[in-house]
C-alpha cells in the first residue's frame, strides 16, 4: 500500500567507507523527483537521539548535492558509534519520536553495517519507519554492501606497491587490514595483489605451515634472481586466530560503543612469530651467506616489516562499482518507503525489480566460503593451513536458470 511520505531523514552510521556519498545522492535525487523533502540527520545515531534539541536540519536540494561528489569516500552526513539501546534514558525511543515529529520526518533511510542495522531493527520495532541501505567494507552482511569494492581495490593497490620496497630490501611484508571476524577484504584484496600468503579469521593459523611456505618461496625468488632480490607478501585480517582458535589481538585495546573488542596487533604477532622461527633455523644463515648478504652482527637474517594502512583503505576515491551500487540502493530505499515497505534491507535493483529482505536476516554475519579457498591453495597461495586440493564440480549455467535465480551470476562478491 502506498505510504504518505512527505519528508525523509537520512542517516549514515558506523565506520565510514567508499560509496556512502553515492547512497546519499541516490536517495536525495530520487526523493526530489517524487516531490519528497530529504533532510540530513548529521553524525549518525547521536544526532537522532538529540534531534529534539536540534533547531534546523539541512535539506538536500540539487544545489546542496553539487557540494560533494559521489565518488569520494566518507559521508557528507557524518557518523558516530552509538547503540541506541545502550543509552540509559528509559524514554529514549519516545525522545527520538518527538525529535522526528518536531522536524516533520515521516521515515528514515539508514546506511550502515550489522551494528547500524541492529539499531535500525530496534527503531523499526518501535514503530519508526526505516529502510536499511547496506554499507560495510567488511562485506560480512548477507547482501553486497556499499564500500566493499572500494576497500578491496585500495588494499590491493597498497599491498602491490609495498612489494617494490620489499624487493629492494629483500624484506618480507606483513600487511594488516580491517575485517573483524570475516576475512572477505583480506581474501579478495590479497588475491588481487598477488599475495603469497593470506591469513583470515575463518582459518586458524598454523605458523609452521606459514613459515615453511615463506621460506620456500622467498629463498627461491632470491636464488633465481640475477640481482639476488626477492620479497614475500602476507595479507593479514585483523581478527585472525591461532591454532587453538584464540583471536590474536592486543588485549589493551578495549571495546567499542557496541561492546565489540577492538582488534589490533595481528601483523605484529605474525612478524614476531616468523622472526623467531627464522632465528632458530640454521638454514637461513647458510642462505644469507650463499647469496652474499650475510654480515655478522648486522645482516644475519632477512628482515620482515609489518605495515598497517589502517584508515587509508576506507578513505579517498570510491570505485565505480560502489558509486553505481550506492546510487541504486539509495534510490531504491526511497521507492520502498513510498510503496509502504519498511523494516527491511535493500538487496539491489535488477531491471524493474527492487529486491529486499528482512533486516534481521540481512545483518547475520557472512563468512568467506572455504570451498573457494582450495582453488587458490591449488594455485600455490598459502592460507595458514595444509593446502586442500580443489575438487571442482562442473555445472553448466543457461540463461533460463540464471533468470530463475534472480541473475545471481551478476554477484561479484
Amino acid at each position: 500500500m502506498p505510504a504518505n511520505i512527505k519528508r525523509i531523514g537520512l542517516i549514515t552510521s558506523g565506520g565510514d567507507c567508499g560509496g556512502l556519498n553515492a547512497v546519499i545522492k541516490g536517495a536525495a535525487q530520487m526523493a526530489f523527483s517524487m516531490g519528497i523533502d530529504m533532510k540530513v540527520i548529521p553524525n549518525g545515531y547521536a544526532s537522532l537521539y538529540n534531534l529534539v534539541d536540534i533547531k534546523e536540519l539541512i535539506t538536500l536540494t540539487p544545489e546542496r548535492l553539487d557540494d560533494f561528489s559521489s565518488d569520494i569516500a566518507g559521508s557528507e552526513a557524518g557518523h558516530s558509534r552509538v547503540k541506541i539501546s545502550k543509552i540509559k534514558d528509559p524514554a529514549k525511543f519516545e525522545r527520538i519520536k518527538k525529535g522526528l515529529a518536531k522536524h516533520g520526518i515521516d521515515a528514515l533511510i539508514i546506511s550502515g553495517g550489522d551494528d547500524t542495522g541492529s539499531v535500525m531493527v530496534d527503531l523499526s520495532e518501535q514503530g519508526i519507519k526505516c529502510i536499511h541501505a547496506p554499507k560495510t567494507m567488511d562485506l560480512d552482511l548477507q547482501t553486497y554492501s556499499v564500500g566493499g569494492d572500494s576497500t578491496i581495490n585500495r588494499i590491493a593497490r597498497f599491498a602491490s606497491d609495498l612489494k617494490t620496497t620489499g624487493r629492494t630490501h629483500n624484506r618480507g611484508i606483513v600487511m594488516e587490514v580491517f575485517g573483524r571476524y570475516a576475512g572477505h577484504t583480506a581474501f579478495r584484496g590479497g588475491i588481487a595483489a598477488d599475495a603469497d600468503c593470506i591469513l583470515i579469521p575463518e582459518i586458524p593459523v598454523d605458523f609452521d605451515v606459514v613459515y615453511a611456505h615463506y621460506k620456500k618461496v622467498f629463498m627461491s625468488r632470491v636464488r633465481h634472481s640475477d640481482v639476488k632480490a626477492g620479497t614475500y607478501l602476507i595479507i593479514v585480517a585483523e581478527g585472525i586466530k591461532d591454532s587453538k582458535e584464540n583471536t590474536i589481538t592486543d588485549d589493551s585495546s578495549g571495546v567499542d560503543a557496541f561492546g565489540h573488542k577492538k582488534l589490533s596487533g595481528a601483523a605484529k604477532y605474525v612478524r614476531k612469530t616468523l622472526e623467531t622461527k627464522m632465528h632458530n633455523d640454521p638454514e637461513i644463515a647458510s642462505f644469507m651467506k650463499e647469496t652474499g648478504m650475510y654480515i655478522e652482527g648486522m645482516n644475519e637474517l632477512p628482515e620482515i616489516r609489518e605495515v598497517n594502512p589502517g584508515h587509508l583503505v576506507r578513505c579517498g576515491q570510491t570505485s565505480a562499482y560502489d558509486v553505481s551500487f550506492g546510487r541504486s540502493v539509495g534510490g531504491a530505499a526511497v521507492t520502498l518507503l513510498t510503496s509502504g515497505v519498511s523494516g527491511v534491507t535493500v538487496v539491489g535493483v535488477d531491471g524493474h525489480n527492487v529486491t529486499y529482505m528482512p533486516s534481521k536476516q540481512a545483518i547475520v554475519q557472512r563468512h568467506v566460503d572455504l570451498d573457494e579457498i582450495a582453488l587458490y591453495e591449488t594455485m600455490g597461495i598459502c592460507f595458514g593451513r595444509k593446502p586442500i586440493r580443489f575438487e571442482p564440480k562442473l555445472i553448466e549455467v543457461n540463461m533460463d536458470s540464471v533468470n530463475n535465480v534472480g541473475k545471481k551470476i551478476k554477484r561479484i562478491y
